[in-house]
């Protein structure tokens, strides 16, 4: 049995990361979730969220992931995800002021898609909460 998982992170725009890792913690609608060695398959939504995923080499990396679908089939997991940003990449002051629009707009709530405006301060928060 195989200790680790080959991982790939796929955004519209880039292969955002792609090794072996013995570890990932995410979040879907459900909650958060763990993923190690042998996980049976799995399909899940992925919620925006601080991603973390530890390298065989023991090394913890953490990134902003936004919303996507999670696969786990045969020792791999895919994560295609709409945004995907490591904390050093992250600007705070757009994701400020990307949260007060969204803010705004929850509280005109006059031809708002509601659940679009709550994911875009979802989205803001993580990557303030990632940064630090």
């Amino acid at each position: 049995m195989e200790n680790h998982i080959k991982l790939t992170i796929l955004t519209p725009e880039k292969e955002f990361y792609s090794g072996e890792i013995l570890s990932l913690y995410t979040e879907s609608n459900e909650g958060r979730f763990g993923i190690l060695a042998n996980h049976v398959p799995l399909i899940s939504p992925l919620k925006p969220s601080a991603t973390t995923f530890t390298e065989l080499n023991g090394k913890e990396l953490k990134a902003f992931t936004s919303t996507g679908i999670l696969r786990v089939h045969q020792g791999e997991v895919e994560m295609l995800c709409s945004a995907c940003e490591w904390p050093e990449d992250i600007d705070s002051e757009r994701a400020r002021r990307a949260k007060e629009r969204a803010e705004e707009r929850l509280l005109h709530k006059d031809g708002v898609d509601l659940k679009r405006a709550e994911n875009a301060v979802l989205r803001s928060l993580m990557r303030m909460k990632i940064k630090g």
